[in-house]
């Protein structure tokens, strides 16, 4: 097992002395006490997905006993911004500890709830992705039968047995029904907490802390009305959602996918603002036969009232899709777990969940009598562990027939649009370069606009902020063992990467640094702002700017070095980008790094691009390959350089040499240099053609080809009539 060397078998059981030799596929590999076998460990990647905040897998190994008795787990592999660099990692892995001891059999089979971690602010949704792996990875690998005979593999046999009918929906039930009987029936079931109600659930929590603070209001005012409805079958659907949202619905659904309407009142949201930030709803959870699923945003669809006549106005209505690699049979019982939380200090939370259990009602199900499957001993190896299992049936317990890179890629289709749309507007922006920045305006504007979407939702909103990790994370991949399905696996990252390969031959390291960086972004537009309210400019000295600029060559060869040696230090000093701060965390760190991000901002708000000029590795990093760009798009007359100087003198980034080349190395391709190449009023070159313009066409005038001989009379009128003199 890949990961095997992270861990000691200590660390699942306490007594083990060796590991065994990985069986089956997925492969788990079995711990042992001298000769007698303690248990399990296996790989959640292997069993189910686990993305996380950053949109890339966790990594956890996690040890289970023959009897599906979870007994402890090892955080091996992530790239969860808030854990890198902000969050302790030991904080994060010990909030799973409420996990140990858990017995899967009963979760398995749906007789118990699945136990739920202690949340950790500031990464929440880390821990809830990490848990829920944990949980639904064990499932499926107590369900596989592939543990010891007795309580871990009889959720599999009971389920077995009990399968002497299938159920499915009724599809061909087509009536509209009212909110009443909709609500009267079970086919939407609610959920009421009032402020006394949840005040109290806090204090019986044995949280002091979250005592201390209760909630704002009346006892009796309304925390939270919850309702929730499976919208798959066309009575509830088309009573709730009208025909026209619920074919359109249909259309989208893929085969077998659900939907369900989520929809509440009251003074807390069912939403919250991570899903915004993360792009996951962390405060709701649907949870069916001991596995659970969080919705992401491309899972949800805002409805703004309900078409069931009757139905109340709720403060915030949603429609969600259940993810396709969740088996989540709609026939059966589930529960809409509910996350509410409550702040006890500047960053602390305290946490509690109630759930609201839905059973969809007989009359839109339908059911047939099948003969029981004749019962097969399960076949034992002579350690009396059962044998593995089928490659068929392997495929079955692994996270869907789809690699984990697909799926990402599927869930991504919005913001993927969104990007290549960008890229598509940019392509056309170099294109037209020379139309554009002859309306310094109208291209001034367009800059600023696209700086804004670069910062606004590419950095803060997409988190695709490319990083001096991803050039030695490739690098260390073609050395140690390249896979495309690693990098594939954050598809707005891949395409980025991809536009900037393409454009270093045509323009070099510009349309990256100068355009689709959100933290060059973010100092361009703040130095922009500075210069709008009258903050004094300063221009670096040419012999000492050009002493500044190998700072950050050293800085990459540096990281570079260390990195040949240990990936992972490197990436700690990595942290010479303040990329992870302003962009990825939003400033929400420790202080120190907080400081250091806003020093290099401030330094920026004087000296235009201070930290891309001098110090980003990034940008020397790509310079690099930079040098291979064939084709050269900034035009240069001979007078630049000698003597003008207004070129050299403008340039924001001080990359135009005195003698009047520009350093590729250096340029970001704002293009004012192209602007300043057109414009016939500051351009000396260009003054000099409008003037011998102007002077030919005013030669060529017919007042001066065609003097009068003798001076013209004036003429006098009185009354509208000529009066002669």
């Amino acid at each position: 097992m890949e990961f095997a060397g992270h861990a000691a078998p200590q660390d699942f059981f306490p007594k083990a002395t060796r590991f065994g030799t990985p069986q089956g596929e997925p492969p788990i590999l079995p711990v042992y006490a001298d000769e007698t076998l303690a248990g399990y460990v296996y790989l959640t990647t292997d069993f189910t997905g686990a993305v996380g905040y950053s949109g890339k897998p966790i990594r956890i190994l996690v040890g289970i006993d023959p009897h599906g008795v979870l007994t402890g787990f090892r955080l091996v592999e992530h790239k969860e911004p808030i854990v890198l660099v902000g969050v302790p990692e030991a904080r994060v892995v010990g909030a799973l500890n409420k996990l140990i001891g858990a017995h899967v059999g009963p979760i398995a089979t749906g007789a118990q709830q699945p136990p739920q971690p202690d949340i950790v602010s500031g990464a929440t949704v880390t821990v809830l992705v990490m848990a829920d792996s944990v949980v639904r990875s064990a499932v499926r690998l107590v369900k596989s039968g592939r543990l010891s005979p007795g309580d871990a593999s009889s959720a599999g046999s009971a389920a077995a047995a009990a399968a002497t009918e299938t159920k499915s929906l009724d599809l061909a039930q087509n009536e509209t029904r009212d909110w009443q009987s909709l609500l009267g029936d079970g086919s939407v079931r609610r959920l009421t907490l009032s402020v006394s109600e949840i005040n109290s659930a806090f204090e019986k929590s044995d949280n002091k802390d979250a005592a201390a603070h209760p909630e704002d209001g009346k006892p009796e005012d309304t925390f939270i009305d919850l309702y929730a409805a499976l919208v798959t079958p066309p009575v509830i659907g088309k009573s709730l959602l009208g025909d026209s949202v619920y074919d359109r619905l249909q259309k989208r659904l893929k085969p077998g996918q659900q939907a369900m309407l989520i929809a509440g009142n009251g003074i807390y949201s069912f939403k919250g603002s991570g899903y915004v930030r993360g792009g996951i709803f962390d405060r709701i959870e649907l949870e069916q036969a001991g596995s659970g699923v969080r919705f992401r945003d491309r899972n949800h669809e805002r409805l703004g009232d309900l078409a069931a006549q009757g139905a109340p106005m709720l403060r915030e209505i949603g429609l969600f899709t259940v993810p396709t690699d969740f088996a989540f049979d709609p026939t059966e019982p589930w529960d809409l777990r509910l996350l509410v939380q409550r702040a006890t200090g500047t960053r602390e939370k305290a946490f509690l969940t109630f759930d609201l259990p839905y059973t969809l009602p007989d009359r839109y199900i339908r059911r047939e009598k099948i003969a029981p499957p004749a019962a097969k001993p399960a076949a034992l190896s002579q350690a009396g562990v059962a044998a593995p299992a089928s490659p068929a049936a392997s495929s079955e317990v692994a996270s869907g027939d789809e690699p984990l890179w697909k799926q990402m890629w599927q869930r991504e289709t919005g913001s993927i649009a969104i990007t290549l749309v960008a890229l598509a507007i940019l392509t056309g922006i170099f294109f037209f370069q020379n139309a554009l920045v002859r309306r310094p305006v109208f291209y001034t504007w367009l800059r600023r606009g696209f700086l804004a979407f670069t910062l606004v939702w590419l950095g803060w909103y997409a988190n695709a902020q490319l990083s001096v990790v991803n050039v030695l994370t490739f690098t260390n991949a073609l050395v140690t063992g390249f896979s495309w399905e690693y990098f594939l696996m954050a598809p707005l990252i891949f395409i980025l990467w991809s536009a900037v390969a393409i454009s270093l031959l045509f323009w070099g390291r510009g349309p990256f640094c100068g355009w689709l960086c959100p933290f060059g972004a973010l100092q361009e537009l703040m130095n922009s702002a500075a210069k709008a309210v009258g903050i004094p400019q300063l221009r670096v000295a040419w012999n000492l700017h050009e002493r500044l600029w190998p700072i950050k060559y050293v800085i990459f060869l540096v990281l570079f070095g260390v990195s040949l040696y240990s990936i992972a230090a490197a990436e700690h000093l990595a942290e010479v980008e303040p990329f992870k701060t302003a962009i990825i965390l939003k400033f929400m760190r420790e202080w120190p790094f907080v400081l250091f991000a806003v020093a290099l901002l401030t330094a920026g708000l004087f000296v235009e691009r201070f930290f891309c000029r001098y110090l980003c590795p990034l940008g020397a990093a790509l310079a690099i390959p930079g040098r291979l760009r064939m084709f050269e798009w900034l035009r240069r007359w001979p007078e630049c350089g000698s003597p003008c100087q207004r070129c050299a003198n403008e340039c924001p980034v001080q990359s135009i040499h005195p003698e009047g080349h520009i350093n590729v190395n250096e340029c970001i391709y704002c293009m004012h240099c192209q602007e300043l190449y057109y414009d016939d009023h500051r351009c000396p070159h260009m003054i000099q053609v409008r003037l011998k313009r102007e002077r030919s066409a005013a030669l060529a005038s017919p007042s001066t080809q065609n003097p009068p001989t003798k001076p013209v009379r004036p003429l006098i009128s009185y009354v509208g009539k000529i009066v002669k003199s």
